[in-house]
């Protein structure tokens, strides 16, 4: 027993370790994509400009450039809402990135920057801020976008999924006919913690003959352990917190 104990204790840090370090690569490609985005904005303005000694367009060049570098981080426009809903919980509300262009911007480019090389066909969002992030990713990719809801709440003929939930349980279906057999399929949903909502998901999708190529989100409480629980599947979360 106590073996059993100190290898489950080994493997939670391992998983621990493995979330810290995918943080960090996040930060680095964020800060790589900022510098190279300032890059273009040089050359931009060179083609674009005939004198390069225009004091004028030399100011305009550093401005934009500086604007862009100084760009707020995308978990900065996340508000942290402490004792929410209860004492020793701090609430991630996504309200304030939908809330600025630039924070709603940033967030969209960023989901999908994680998944611009995953193969799908379908996109599939869950009730209701699944909608909002898979929505434009599933436009500006040129991909069909797929709701899953709350019971009752589709017209046609469906197929549901029950899932426990901290106290009782939910209900959500999709249309039978939204998803063909072999088609792969993209999970967009705004936050994942204990999983169970998105394992939901993904059971609809199977049960349908659909294949999930992958899994993202903007945001990922990794202290509730949901990427453990879904870990046959590619997931990408574009900010990462440690704690629930």
């Amino acid at each position: 027993m106590h073996r059993e104990r100190v290898l489950k204790e080994l493997a939670g840090m391992l998983v621990a370790v493995e979330n810290k370090l995918h943080l960090v690569d996040r930060r680095r490609r964020r800060e790589d994509k900022l510098i190279e985005r300032a890059r273009q904005l040089e050359i931009q303005w060179a083609q674009n400009k005939t004198d390069p000694k225009d004091a004028n367009a030399n100011e305009t060049i550093s401005y934009r450039i500086g604007a862009y570098m100084q760009m707020k981080k995308l978990e900065e426009y996340v508000r942290s809402i402490p004792d929410f809903p209860e004492k020793g919980i701090i609430f991630r509300d996504v309200t304030s990135v939908l809330q600025d262009a630039d924070g709603l911007q940033l967030a969209i480019d960023t989901m999908q920057d994680l998944i611009k090389d995953i193969d799908y066909d379908v996109v599939v969002g869950a009730e209701s801020r699944g909608f909002i992030f898979g929505a434009p990713i599933a436009y500006n990719n040129h991909k069909p976008f797929v709701l899953i809801r709350k019971k009752g709440k589709l017209p046609c003929e469906t197929i549901e999924e029950t899932y426990d939930l901290e106290y009782g349980t939910a209900t959500i279906q999709i249309h039978k006919d939204a998803i063909k057999p072999g088609q792969k399929v993209l999970i967009v949903d705004d936050l994942i913690a204990t999983g169970g909502t998105t394992e939901a998901m993904i059971h609809l999708v199977e049960r349908l003959g659909g294949e999930v190529a992958g899994l993202v989100f903007l945001m990922e409480l990794a202290g509730l352990k949901g990427r453990e629980r879904l870990s046959k599947y590619r997931m990408e979360s574009a900010i990462i917190y440690e704690g629930k």
